[in-house]
């Protein structure tokens, strides 16, 4: 082996007996290839013409954030800030989706830094396709009923990876609750309505997807960085 730690592979040598004759058929079967393709009738085959990208058209782009603009509602919704707040920020959001728990951040950024300026509504759009995301809204609506929603609300993000029943009465108990009111809460299903209401509300103004977020009405569909979040309040505060 080489010191510079490079394994090299042997080439076996060739009998130079049959170079020849290998020299001699590869030049049997050029000819006949040439041959051949000069037989073939191309008046068949459809002329191509333009490119691939003229034949695929890109699909189109995601509207900017807060291009478009929505009439939303609130319901009888938690609210972090003041109600009274010159702008609203509506939230549909799934306590089981990645960039949800990543706009949480961004959200919570926002309330540190604008306080009664905004107010921020968090409504439940649970996606059929997580497990536990509905189970875990309606947790967060019976720590609401404690007054402790928004604390509960950042224990689920804060475990997103554990939503399961027992995971969520484990929470409840972490943060204090009265477990035995907010365990017979869960199990009764009684939040079901007010999630199925979210959601109804959700897919009358186009929410297709979570997290999507609503700055006075301008839609901010999905988990963008806080900065284009700012740029829309800046302007809705400059109004």
């Amino acid at each position: 082996m080489s010191d510079n730690k490079e394994t090299k592979r042997e080439v076996p040598k060739t009998n130079s007996f049959w170079v020849p004759v290998a020299i001699v058929l590869a030049g049997a079967i050029v000819a006949g290839a040439v041959v051949y393709s000069g037989n073939i009738d191309n008046s068949s085959s459809p002329e191509l013409t333009g490119s691939a990208e003229e034949a695929l058209p890109e699909p189109p782009s995601p509207p900017e954030p807060g291009t478009e603009e929505f009439e939303v509602s609130v319901d009888d919704d938690a609210v972090k800030g003041s109600k009274d707040a010159k702008v609203q920020i509506v939230e549909f959001s799934d306590y089981e989706c990645p960039y949800c728990q990543k706009n949480s951040e961004t959200i919570k950024k926002i309330a540190e830094k604008y306080g009664d300026q905004v107010a921020i509504v968090f409504r439940d759009f649970p996606l059929d396709f997580h497990a536990n995301a509905q189970k875990a809204a309606e947790a967060a609506e019976c720590a609401g009923e404690q007054n402790m929603y928004w604390e509960y609300h950042d224990q689920l993000f804060a475990n997103q990876e554990s939503l399961d029943v027992a995971s969520l009465k484990k929470y409840a108990k972490e943060i204090k609750l009265k477990t035995s009111v907010f365990d017979k809460c869960l199990d009764s299903g009684q939040q079901a309505e007010e999630i199925k209401k979210d959601v109804q509300d959700g897919v009358e103004i186009e929410v297709t997807g979570t997290p999507a977020t609503f700055i006075n009405g301008r839609k901010i569909g999905g988990a963008y960085p806080y900065e284009a979040f700012e740029k829309i309040i800046e302007e809705e505060l400059a109004k």
